[in-house]
């Protein structure tokens, strides 16, 4: 590079407000709250998504030990995939619904009112209806064993074994 090129990027980084990088958000987690022991139920906190699975999305609320929003607590609607709601560094708040500080365990909620079930109505994928259960056909009687026959005759005649 010549002197030419690097007074013009110097010129260039001189300018104020000059920052071609994305604006940047800077994430605080709820303040008082370091460790399991300080969660409590019904405790609404931000938290940011750190892995998807297919079973829910485990968060990272501040306590060095991620919570895990189960599937069923993702949302108010059916959710299939949670990859459908929540992505990995996404910024969620959640509800604290139960803590087991013996085994480190957090679980939480993203659901408008934690704990409550969606209707049977509400329960079902959008865009489909009902499932009603099929009805049962009668099974046909099975037939009984026979009453006599060459292996009954077998099974009376085997000699019993000694026992010593």
């Amino acid at each position: 590079m010549g002197a030419p090129t690097l007074n013009d990027i110097m010129a260039e980084l001189a300018k104020p407000g000059r920052d071609p990088r994305k604006q940047f958000e800077a994430f605080r987690f709820a303040d008082g709250v370091h460790t399991v022991a300080d969660l409590q139920p019904g405790m609404k906190l931000p938290g940011i998504v750190t892995n998807v699975a297919a079973f829910g999305a485990f968060v990272d609320v501040g306590v060095h030990q991620d919570g895990l929003v189960h599937v069923s607590e993702l949302a108010d609607r059916f959710v299939k995939n949670p990859s459908e709601v929540v992505k990995v560094l996404q910024h969620v708040t959640v509800t604290v619904m139960s803590v087991d500080a013996e085994r480190n365990r957090i679980s939480l909620s993203m659901r408008g009112n934690p704990g409550d079930r969606p209707s049977a109505r509400g329960s079902e994928p959008e865009g489909s209806t009902p499932s009603r259960p099929a009805p049962k056909r009668p099974t046909p009687p099975r037939p009984a064993p026979p009453a006599g026959g060459w292996f009954t005759d077998l099974l009376k005649d085997k000699p019993k074994p000694k026992n010593p």
